[in-house]
């Protein structure tokens, strides 16, 4: 659900501030406003209204800039959310459509502002914000080693010798024995 309230933008770690930019959530105009891209949340606050909405990271699952307006008519920051942001009217009209579970999972949030030469600014700066909230679900784990991975159930390390290249690699193992040392 999409709530419009009024409350104070960002006040720390504020990336990039963007006035003079409009914002679509999925086909829902809702005019112009001002951007914040924070170290903890992208905002957005109407120019009229003073009303507007925060998004966390962690429900951001996919930002870039679009430039096709086959996808859309204006170039924009275009935001995928893991989560549906409905209008009250909107969810009486979905309630009956439960065949389209996959699309009600998700919402697009997009960002047009009056000088798209600061599309990348905004880009750069949501990369930047989101890199400071990772996936706790990501399959890359910061606990693993350079040169670490997992072998499949029923393969092992010792099992590399039936092509060889177990033999090749002790062999070069002493390549190096006569190697100057540095000091």
């Amino acid at each position: 659900m999409v709530v419009l309230s009024s409350f104070p933008p960002p006040a720390e770690g504020i990336k990039l501030v963007q006035p003079n930019t409009g914002a679509f959530i999925n086909t829902r105009d809702l005019g112009q406003g001002t951007l914040y891209i924070a170290e903890s949340r992208v905002s957005w606050v109407s120019t009229l209204s003073g009303q507007g909405f925060s998004l966390e990271y962690p429900h951001i699952s996919l930002h870039a800039v679009s430039k096709d307006p086959a996808a859309f008519p204006q170039e924009c920051l275009y935001l995928m959310l893991d989560s549906r942001l409905d209008e009250p009217d909107e969810v009486l009209e979905n309630d009956d459509s439960g065949d389209e579970e996959s699309t009600s999972e998700m919402s697009e949030v997009r960002f047009i502002p009056e000088d798209r030469g600061t599309l990348d600014a905004m880009y750069h700066a949501m990369t930047v914000c989101q890199t400071l909230h990772p996936d706790p679900n990501d399959s890359v784990s910061d606990d693993t080693e350079e040169g670490e991975y997992c072998l499949d159930a029923g393969e092992s390390a010792d099992n590399d010798h039936d092509n060889g290249e177990t033999e090749n690699m002790e062999s070069d193992m002493g390549q190096f024995e006569d190697a100057d040392p540095e000091h």
